[in-house]
């Protein structure tokens, strides 16, 4: 008798929506030079003034938001790769731990190119909350995403220096991290780049996200993103629509007043304020105007006109893994010393178009490569390297 295959359908929309996330990184992330802040000193004053309103443009919409969708993207996979396991009758646990080790591989292999900056890393460390909650009740998922995105260590730290006026945040000398990252990178040299950035540069990026608050954030925006899947609210009806809706108005309405909150802590001379108080304001302005993307985004989709224009998308959001870390390898060899070293030639602006081509040279190949595989390269690879052993 033939074995019948029991599977969640793909949906469209998280496609183009994670499609989205990445290219908003691509941008965001050539704007910074991949962590390599290096620009021209001499710019005319137009080009000046268009550089900062590109800068501020570029960072207020997407820096801090595309990394949350992605993280928010990577919580709902993990529902659908649990969900079809559960459908076969077997517990996908174990096998995402052995998927996240893989993903350790990926995230080396994508931080030996981007000094400093990696995010794979962090998912890797935080998946483990998917494994621990994974047999949890949609309440208690839903809760203890809630208590993560409340920033608790940062209220932690904050209520001690009220107790204790001595008490003093840890120093996990991210910054001294950073600036030896920068003096290797500076000097040129390739495998002195690579090898520190594989070390010294994964232990900064790591310990950097727990300073801005983006460690507890991110376990937070995985059990959402799983939440999300469990309630199927990523399926077009008009309930979920109605939700998206009502999550658009209420996430519209509490970011202005969240941002206003953070730019009046963060004004303040004590350090230890803005470092807890402040970082906790500015997740939830971040979250608040993240929510506002995801639930334009799926509103939008539901016109055939915006499905049309974002059609790329879709590509290029099948082929997240495979484009997020190719875009690492191009901008190094781009910006850096060691490749063509176009940094000090490029603003801003010129930065932000350099992104752009290199997006559309990435759906280029998306289209190419799908056109005769089911999966992107590092895609398939991390797929079959996942099932190894198991006969389905």
């Amino acid at each position: 008798m033939e074995q019948i295959t029991v599977k969640n359908p793909r949906i469209e929309v998280v496609d183009a929506l994670r499609g989205f996330a990445v290219m908003a990184i691509i941008l965001v992330h050539n704007l910074e030079h991949f962590i390599f802040p290096v620009y021209p000193t001499d710019s005319p004053d137009w080009l000046h003034v268009l550089d900062q309103g590109v800068f501020h443009g570029v960072f207020s919409l997407f820096a801090g938001k595309a990394y949350a969708i992605f993280a928010l993207l990577f919580g709902f996979t993990f529902y659908v790769q649990s969900d079809n396991q559960r459908l076969r009758g077997k517990d996908f646990g174990y096998r995402f731990l052995w998927r996240l080790v893989l993903l350790v591989v990926f995230a080396t292999l994508n931080a030996a190119f981007f000094p400093a900056g990696d995010v794979l890393l962090l998912f890797a460390v935080v998946g483990l909350v998917l494994f621990i909650t994974r047999r949890w009740s949609d309440k208690a998922i839903f809760v203890t995403a809630i208590l993560l995105l409340l920033q608790p260590i940062e209220w932690y730290h904050y209520i001690a220096s009220l107790i204790n006026p001595s008490y003093r945040l840890p120093d996990l000398r991210v910054g001294e991290m950073y600036a030896e990252v920068a003096e290797y990178t500076r000097a040129g040299n390739f495998w002195a780049f690579i090898a520190g950035n594989v070390t010294l540069g994964q232990k900064a990026s790591l310990l950097w996200a727990v300073n801005a608050g983006r460690f507890v954030q991110t376990a937070g925006l995985f059990l959402v993103g799983c939440y999300i899947g469990r309630k199927h609210l990523f399926v077009s009806s008009d309930k979920n629509l109605r939700f998206w809706v009502k999550l658009l108005i209420v996430s519209a309405i509490a970011f202005a007043p969240l941002y206003t909150l953070k730019e009046l802590v963060m004004g303040s001379n004590d350090a230890i304020i803005q470092k807890t108080v402040g970082t906790a304001f500015d997740m939830w302005q971040k979250l608040a105007f993240t929510l506002v993307l995801v639930s334009s985004f799926i509103l939008l989709y539901q016109s055939k006109r915006f499905r049309k224009v974002t059609d790329n998308l879709r590509f290029y959001g099948k082929m997240s893994l495979t484009n997020y870390i190719t875009q690492s390898i191009i901008g190094a060899f781009l910006y850096f010393p060691f490749g063509l070293y176009l940094a000090p030639y490029c603003g801003y602006t010129v930065s932000l178009l350099i992104g752009f081509f290199v997006f559309l040279l990435q759906v280029g190949f998306c289209k190419w490569w799908l056109a005769g595989h089911k999966q992107g390269p590092l895609e398939y690879i991390w797929h079959k390297w996942t099932w190894i052993g198991d006969k389905r």
